[in-house]
């Protein structure tokens, strides 16, 4: 199986997904970035009766400190809406293409009731690359065209 096919056959719950972290549309911002410096998070998902709402991130945060913003601010009003997503039976190509496409550095995966069950990072797509086909990964010239000076082999 070449690496075209197992992008396209298997699902994104191949690609190390993390437990979403997730947390109510009244906490804080104080209390979000408490929570996310805890937990070394990027970002914090945020639900309501247990379905995605929002998502809260890394760059949300910097936004908002950068503009004196009052840290007391329930997250409901700055979260992102109806964050785009990804059902856990969605290929691995497909969610890299959402990603690429939307320039998203994270998807939450969730089920049919829209209630999170993780959440695909860059990060883990690059380790699903780099554990399933290492040496096209690793194993590439440094330049698209090398010269070789030495005859390699006997």
């Amino acid at each position: 199986m070449d690496i075209r096919d197992n992008l396209t056959s298997e699902t994104v719950e191949h690609a190390y997904p993390t437990p979403p972290l997730a947390v109510h549309p009244q906490t804080t911002v104080r209390q979000a970035l408490e929570l996310m410096k805890a937990e070394h998070a990027s970002c914090l998902l945020v639900c309501h009766q247990g379905r995605l709402e929002g998502i809260f991130t890394e760059r949300d945060a910097l936004r908002l400190l950068a503009s004196d913003a009052d840290l007391d601010t329930p997250l409901e009003r700055v979260m992102v809406r109806q964050p785009s997503t990804v059902h856990r039976t969605v290929t691995v190509a497909e969610a890299m293409q959402k990603m690429t496409s939307g320039g998203y550095r994270r998807l939450p995966i969730v089920d049919e009731q829209h209630r999170p069950t993780g959440l695909v990072s860059v990060k883990g797509m690059i380790r699903y690359l780099c554990e399933h086909f290492p040496r096209v990964v690793y194993n590439q010239p440094p330049v698209a065209h090398p010269i070789t000076h030495q005859r390699e082999g006997p």
